[in-house]
């Protein structure tokens, strides 16, 4: 499942809509809808996205969001690494290699060093 797919579904499901009657109103097979939530489809369009939100009824943080998850959803990713550092292509690969078998615990402390790196370039292009 991917996390656009898994916020989704909790929205609806909070919400008491069928995964049929939310297709419907989408324009969409409920079998699309499910393939997305569980993440066998690529990345959900702008159109489907805004679909999405308004089915929804959700509130402006919310919305944002599932905009920002959305763009982090694509199930089958492809880094490029052409230009960088011998150790990025090493971690890459190893990352696309092992991901499968780490818990969750591992992927939120890999994703907090993310995290950081982002917020340090954040507050140095700040201070620039």
């Amino acid at each position: 499942m991917t996390p656009f797919g898994q916020r989704v579904r909790e929205h609806r499901e909070q919400r008491g809509i069928t995964l049929a009657e939310m297709a419907g109103v989408l324009g969409v097979t409920p079998a699309y809808l499910s393939a997305l939530e569980h993440g066998k489809r690529g990345r959900p369009t702008f159109t489907l996205i805004q679909g999405v939100i308004h089915v929804l009824g959700v509130i402006w943080d919310e919305a944002d969001e599932l905009v920002r998850l959305a763009d982090l959803s694509h199930p089958r990713v492809t880094v490029d690494t052409a230009g960088l550092e011998p150790d990025a292509t090493l971690l890459a690969n190893r990352l696309a290699r092992d991901i499968g078998d780490l818990d969750a615990g591992e992927l939120k402390r890999l994703a907090a060093v993310l995290d950081e790196a982002a917020a340090r370039r954040a507050r140095a292009e700040g201070a620039a």
